[in-house]
């Protein structure tokens, strides 16, 4: 019979084996020159194992001795780092033993030390498949330690696609100079040694957390992205496309594309996205998804680089106020997303020698471009999309310009969290009018109702064109805490608190404004007019100025350029006029969650900023008094208010009169809650 050697039990043995073997080679040296058999029971008596009657394979037992004593050799060469000798020793093992894993094991060791990632991965595939055909309990366990090469493929490329799932479709690979799409950026990321590296990572370690595998994919495929003024001869996509860019003759815009993609090479980013070429602009899909996407990828990129083409170098402070960048209608969403930022002059050298890794934390810039684009610093700095404080973020681009007339509008959907179709072709009033449209119907705010100009063919509560929100919000008198509790008491004692504890439970169940297919239904406190004059405008004018008297109103004027029916109680018009307020929610002094969910345009101030609100928190409202909360909303609808002068049209629906200044009206006498109480929600064109 022949008796196998256990390989399990020899390589378990390998370490206390060794020194006792060596001891008695040496002492042995004639037994070791014998013949084979001989050779091969004189190890067996080594090892302790009884060779009577044993007929034994003398190969098999020398070729595990020899494979013992290389792999501890190879061992140790590890420990030093002699990662070739290693290899050498590696590669004995496995010729010795060509069916154990523990040559192999070493080979990868030995490779992956020498930086030689693609032989360690094949290595180590080897190893597994050995320990996958292998016997014995322990060599099981061993081998639920590890991770197959397909698995471990499989958990990269998930987190490759959630990755590049909310990325660029295009970017400019900037060590090779072409431009890749998603599989392309797949395959070359496969080729680095980042890859190769986090592949045996995962492989050898089955508890790796998924983070740090989610951590190394993002830091690949990070990417930088340029913020700029369109010039002359700008290259698109068709003429980088399957081109090095590096090696394309450089003049005009590619000029500006070959430095941008060393900018990001040498700040260490592998991808680059510039818009005139990484998006094809005539497939149309493709480009409404570009745009629409445009805030969340530069919100997302790791660096984006703003070139100022008209900054010379060694510029003092104000260049940047003065430069054309500054005045363009999509650098808002570029300079507002963004959480790395930088700003470089015509040569390519950083704004105002500034070398700090993020200039938003350069208080000088910063403080520059709050005076240049009249948006606070605090807002700059830590700018988060979304609802709030629409009519502020509409003034921030009223005196801006886009080449395509309906961009300025496109160019605020990211601004305020906003998805809708790219139309190009549908004029500037129709985009201007969707995107109100959706700002109001979504969050309830009236505020962009607010403005002075020519109306909308979309709709006539809205503005024609963005540069009605050039001048500030209209500045109402401001009412103090004192003073609201003066008036409250007044009031308590009068006929009124009866009729103020109606209205209040109107206006609280009123509706929130909404648009539906141009038409604005408006939920509105009503005054009907009963007298409208021509009080001044010769013919040769383009306006003129009317005195307007409505039920529970002061008689106020309003200039317009719309020819008006002059009527009064004596001489009645069969068309209806009102002057109305558009209801406001937060007059009733309510929590508004919506701004808990979307701070949006402001992140808190400082503690050393001053904060004036007319409106108390919920806990400053004294609800212990009867008809409190009522009383207090009457107090301020008898403030002075912003109207709307309404005409009805032949359907019954109605439509705004646009004027040149804001309308700003009153009531009569606050006590006389009765001239408040026509509420309506009204339709309007």
């Amino acid at each position: 019979m022949f008796l196998l050697i256990s390989r399990p039990f020899i390589i378990s043995s390998r370490i206390f084996l060794l020194p006792r073997l060596k001891f008695l080679i040496q002492r042995h040296v004639s037994i070791l020159n014998s013949d084979s058999t001989i050779r091969a029971c004189f190890v067996l008596q080594i090892l302790g194992t009884d060779t009577k009657n044993v007929t034994v394979q003398p190969s098999l037992i020398l070729n595990s001795v020899s494979g013992t004593i290389s792999a501890n050799r190879s061992k140790a060469k590890l420990e030093q780092s002699l990662w070739e000798d290693a290899l050498l020793d590696a590669q004995k093992v496995i010729e010795l033993e060509p069916s154990s894993h523990v040559g192999y094991q070493l080979k990868h060791t030995a490779l992956h030390g020498a930086r030689r990632y693609r032989e360690a991965v094949e290595a180590f595939q080897i190893m597994l498949a050995k320990l996958d055909s292998a016997r014995g309990m322990q060599i099981r366990k061993l081998r639920d330690k590890y991770v197959s090469p397909s698995r471990a493929e499989g958990i990269i490329q998930k987190l490759i696609d959630v990755q590049l799932h909310t990325a660029p479709l295009r970017l400019l690979n900037t060590n090779t100079g072409l431009l890749c799409d998603r599989e392309a950026q797949i395959s070359a990321f496969k080729t680095t040694t980042e890859y190769e590296q986090l592949l045996l990572s995962i492989m050898k370690h089955a508890d790796l957390p998924i983070e740090r595998i989610a951590d190394a994919v993002v830091a690949y495929f990070r990417y930088a992205m340029l913020s700029h003024r369109w010039g002359e001869n700008e290259p698109l996509l068709h003429d980088i496309q399957d081109n090095d860019v590096y090696k394309l003759k450089a003049a005009g815009g590619l000029i500006k594309l070959q430095s941008f993609s060393k900018l990001a090479r040498h700040a260490g980013y592998h991808w680059a996205w510039v818009d005139t070429c990484c998006i094809d602009q005539n497939n149309y899909v493709e480009l409404q998804n570009s745009l629409n996407s445009m805030f969340s990828w530069y919100r997302r990129s790791a660096l984006t680089v703003v070139y100022l083409s008209d900054v010379p170098p060694s510029s003092k402070s104000g260049a940047l106020a003065k430069s054309a960048w500054n005045t363009r209608g999509w650098t808002v969403p570029e300079f507002l997303a963004p959480k790395v930022i930088r700003f470089y002059q015509k040569d390519w050298t950083p704004y105002l020698d500034d070398h700090s890794p993020n200039h938003r934390e350069s208080v000088q810039i910063m403080d520059e471009l709050e005076d240049a684009t009249g948006i606070y610093e605090r807002v700059l700095v830590a700018f988060q999309p979304g609802m709030r404080d629409a009519r502020q973020k509409l003034q921030w681009v009223s005196t801006r310009a886009t080449t395509i007339p309906e961009d300025i509008a496109y160019s605020l959907f990211g601004i305020f969290g906003i998805h809708l179709p790219i139309l190009y072709g549908e004029n500037a009033q129709n985009a201007l009018g969707r995107l109100l449209q959706e700002i109001v119907a979504r969050s309830g705010d009236i505020t962009p109702l607010d403005w002075v100009g020519q109306p909308s063919e979309f709709n006539s509560c809205l503005p024609a064109h963005i540069s009605s929100y050039a001048a500030p919000p209209r500045a109402l008198p401001y009412l103090s805490e004192d003073q609201i509790q003066t008036a409250v008491s007044s009031l308590r004692h009068t006929a009124a608190v009866d009729q103020a504890s109606k209205l209040h439970d109107q206006l609280v169940n009123m509706s929130a404004p909404r648009f539906a297919n141009c038409r604005l239904r408006l939920p509105c406190i009503v005054f009907p007019v009963t007298e409208i004059r021509r009080s001044s405008g010769p013919d040769q004018e383009a306006s003129s100025t009317y005195t307007v008297k409505a039920d529970g109103l002061d008689d106020l004027s309003i200039t317009t350029e719309e020819n008006l029916i002059q009527f009064s109680r004596l001489r009645p018009t069969r068309r209806s006029f009102l002057l109305v307020r558009p209801w406001d929610r937060r007059l009733l002094e309510q929590p508004d969650f919506a701004d808990e969910e979307n701070l949006a345009g402001c992140p808190p101030p400082d503690d050393s900023d001053e904060v004036v609100s007319d409106l108390p928190g919920e806990e400053e409202i004294a609800d212990s008094e009867p008809n409190s909360r009522a009383l207090r909303l009457i107090v301020r609808l008898g403030q002075p208010f912003g109207a709307f002068l309404l005409a009805q049209q032949q359907g019954g629906e109605y439509k705004r009169i646009a004027s040149d200044y804001d309308i700003t009206a009153e009531v009569k006498n606050v006590s006389s809650v009765h001239a408040m109480m026509d509420i309506r929600t009204l339709e309007i064109l």
